[in-house]
């Protein structure tokens, strides 16, 4: 039982997830296909996307680069600059969630290194919107947007105009929070020498997939599936989404977190575009409102316990506010 209990925490999403997932089954014929229902499309580039990822994390790739950037800082405000924004630019291409992987316990033990821990709680704030905005710049760039690109077929070009302005709004924020923070000089520790290990190495890259997300995508889609074909729910929910996509995508992602409300009205309407604006923006306000969130909150807990009250504070203030600009952007946009 404790193992279970330890299992459900770990990996809560993917639990709640199959747990709906197979409750939803009893309300369908049973001579539904559930197979039918799984956008396979989704599944396979994520799977590769991931893999692809974990190559160039064991060729160490991502740490060479922030290295060599690091070695460029002057100053505590440029520090923070440099680890903000390679969340940023790096969650463009290897999605926000790995990014932050990556990049939040780095920040970390830099912040460590250099005796300033006072700016890990706003770095690691900053980090996580900054991830949150650069997954808006690709398709590719988180997961909600990887099942809306697949799901719309959506030009990666019109996708991307789509969501500029709230980028812009989005970066211009980060901006000004970070002339909050004063010029103190720093200076970087010496580090250790990188070394690539060959041994084992596709095994290292096969065991660092997370299946788990694959498998909540399949139990997402089954339940989106059921739900639609539950008579109640798909009136209920095609009355209260459509016409309403943004709104409920900001809505649903702060409860349920941006990915499964992705699926959710995707499978409701057909307004992609307001779908795709809904979620994106939704990703910012709560914990919850993002996996990437939860990532980040999780890895702070790890690294220093001590903080988590006053970074949940920090965190929730940034984002609410954010939220609340994003949103008038997009009524300025209507």
């Amino acid at each position: 039982m404790a193992k279970f209990i330890d299992f459900f925490k770990k990996e809560f999403v993917f639990s709640i997830s199959l747990l709906l997932a197979i409750i939803s089954c009893f309300f369908v014929k049973p001579s539904i296909n559930y197979l039918d229902y799984i956008n396979w499309e989704t599944i396979i580039l994520l799977f590769v996307i991931m893999l692809i990822v974990e190559i160039l994390k064991n060729l160490a790739i991502f740490e060479i680069l922030v290295r060599k950037l690091l070695t460029r800082i002057g100053n505590a405000r440029e520090l923070v600059f440099i680890l903000m924004f390679i969340c940023f630019l790096s969650s463009i291409f290897i999605t926000n969630d790995v990014s932050l992987i990556i990049f939040v316990p780095f920040a970390i033990l830099a912040l460590k290194k250099v005796e300033r821990i006072d700016l890990i709680i706003l770095t690691v704030s900053l980090q996580t919107i900054a991830a949150n905005v650069g997954c808006m710049v690709l398709p590719i760039g988180a997961p909600h947007n990887i099942v809306m690109y697949t799901v719309s077929n959506i030009p990666f070009e019109s996708f991307f105009f789509l969501l500029l302005p709230y980028i812009v709004v989005s970066l211009a924020f980060l901006g000004i929070v970070l002339l909050f923070i004063s010029k103190d000089k720093i200076t970087l520790p010496k580090m250790s020498k990188i070394e690539f290990v060959r041994k084992d190495f596709l095994k290292r890259i096969f065991m660092g997939v997370d299946y788990y997300l694959l498998l909540t995508f399949i139990a997402l889609f089954i339940l989106i599936g059921n739900l639609e074909n539950i008579p109640f729910f798909n009136s209920l929910f095609t009355k209260w989404i459509v016409g309403n996509e943004v709104l409920w995508g900001v809505i649903a992602s702060q409860v349920i977190s941006n990915v499964p409300a992705a699926m959710l009205l995707s499978g409701f309407s057909s307004n992609y575009e307001a779908i795709i604006v809904g979620i994106n923006i939704g990703g910012f306000g709560t914990l919850i409102a993002s996996m990437a969130n939860l990532i980040s909150y999780k890895i702070l807990v790890r690294e220093c316990d001590e903080f988590k009250v006053r970074y949940f504070v920090v965190f929730t203030i940034l984002n609410i506010l954010l939220l609340i600009i994003l949103w008038c952007v997009h009524l300025l946009n209507i």
